[in-house]
């Protein structure tokens, strides 16, 4: 009988972990801060022990439950949205991140079967409103709105 009877969540487990410990790794030369003023470190740290946690009980799972294998039919569907997501990482300096958000949803939304272009513009709207809320205004980054190409300098 074999030890991991869930390799679903044991593969996901092992993705978390090699994330969290990436996370960790990588904010090891940033300054924690505290909790009330929070240092470059502090967010990195944090969500790379949450990875860890969430990886350690998928791999404890993987051995108790009784899971399918991982199947690849039809690879695709995740071209599709690591190309979205490609998209929107060229584009959001010089199209901005209205613009950019909007193509995201719709390309990744065409991933799936059930596709519909209304529902879609509609998601990708709102979401694109959300977005700029939290990370221009909220945040402050400091990313273009619109494309560059339409706003005067």
């Amino acid at each position: 009988m074999a030890l991991i009877r869930n390799p679903k969540d044991f593969g996901a487990g092992v993705l978390f972990a090699s994330f969290g410990t990436a996370a960790l790794v990588i904010a090891q030369g940033y300054p924690l801060g505290t909790a009330a003023r929070m240092g470059p470190g502090y967010f990195p740290r944090l969500l790379g022990y949450l990875l860890l946690f969430l990886a350690s009980i998928l791999v404890l799972r993987s051995f108790k439950l009784v899971g399918d294998a991982p199947r690849m039919r039809n690879l695709k569907p995740l071209a599709i949205v690591l190309g979205s997501v490609f998209v929107f990482a060229m584009g959001v300096t010089t199209l901005g991140v209205a613009v950019s958000t909007v193509l995201l949803i719709l390309i990744s939304s065409s991933a799936d079967r059930e596709f519909r272009w209304k529902e879609a513009a509609a998601s990708s709207v709102i979401l694109a409103a959300f977005t700029i809320a939290v990370f221009i205004f909220g945040l402050g980054l400091q990313l273009p709105i619109w494309p560059t190409f339409l706003v005067p300098r």
